[in-house]
């Protein structure tokens, strides 16, 4: 609850629940890989300890030796890691399918130009005249905060492709050119872009913060209105607070995703969902080809 409004997370399920069978093996694999200890950490406390025990012997210089020793067992164990809990994604894509995903990645990189870009937490309806009086006439409280789009792989996967990445609270979204790699702390799990869905729409934000470069000003609201819109003369400094013209964008699937992002500038989003849409439709249409081979 946020200013007594009750708020609805906009959270998605356990990642182990999104499982695609067609990418089972791959998921286990790099799950599987990223649960191994970190030698990283094991090589430096033991060379740590042997460079301690070595100076001891030596007759006072263990501490030195122990640091020392250190930091040559974590890079050794760190390389090691590197081929242990790390797994091999490699692309020969098709020309119709490289050309799919080239569209994909074009239209990331707009959403990236955006100079707002958030994940919605958690939403709530607005019920009472104080409250929709208090927070500037909004119909709904939003609990949002500026999130990250990047060109970037998980440090568990090594590929040819860096996919656009998209953070959503805890987790991380990675578009790769055959499903949607979705990570939540050291646990990954799959989403088929066949059951990613996909909504957008425009959407008025009240904004009492800093109004991103590229947003739209539709207009004006006071920070306390009255009934009828105006300034409530009750209340002092009642400055007038801009209304922006942004859009939302919601990425789902039946197995648990379920992602609210808001950006500073509207008609961004469509692009980005078509060519999501057109990659599903290809791996659906390469499936039938290989049922109708069988």
């Amino acid at each position: 609850m946020a200013d007594g409004v009750v708020m609805r997370e906009i959270e998605s399920g356990d990642v182990m629940d999104m499982r695609d069978e067609t990418f089972a093996n791959v998921i286990d694999e790099i799950n599987a890989r990223q649960s191994q200890t970190r030698l990283s950490v094991v090589l430096a406390i033991l060379f740590g300890i042997a460079g301690f025990l070595v100076g001891k012997a030596l007759g006072g210089a263990a501490p030195v030796l122990g640091v020392m020793a250190f930091l040559p067992g974590m890079l050794i164990g760190k390389w090691l890691d590197g081929y242990r809990r790390v797994s091999v994604l490699y692309y020969d894509l098709e020309l119709d399918a490289e050309a799919a995903y080239g569209r994909l990645v074009g239209a990331f990189e707009t959403l990236t130009l955006c100079a707002g870009r958030w994940h919605v937490a958690a939403g709530g309806k607005i019920q009472d005249l104080t409250t929709w009086k208090r927070n500037a006439g909004a119909s709904m409280l939003v609990d949002k905060k500026p999130t990250t789009l990047a060109s970037t792989l998980p440090q568990v996967v090594r590929s040819n492709v860096t996919p656009p990445s998209i953070q959503v609270g805890r987790q991380v979204l990675y578009f790769m050119p055959d499903l949607v790699l979705v990570k939540d702390g050291n646990r990954y799990g799959a989403v088929g872009y066949a059951d990613l869905r996909t909504q957008f729409a425009p959407t008025n934000f009240i904004e009492t913060g800093r109004v991103p470069s590229d947003a739209e000003v539709i207009g004006h609201t006071w920070a306390h209105p009255n009934k009828s819109g105006g300034p409530d003369r009750r209340f002092k400094n009642n400055r007038q607070i801009p209304i922006c013209r942004y859009e939302a964008l919601r990425l789902s699937s039946a197995t648990g995703l379920n992602e609210l992002l808001e950006f500073s500038r509207t008609n961004v989003s469509q692009a980005f969902c078509q060519a999501l849409s057109a990659i599903a439709q290809l791996h659906q249409d390469s499936s039938r080809q290989t049922l109708s081979a069988d």
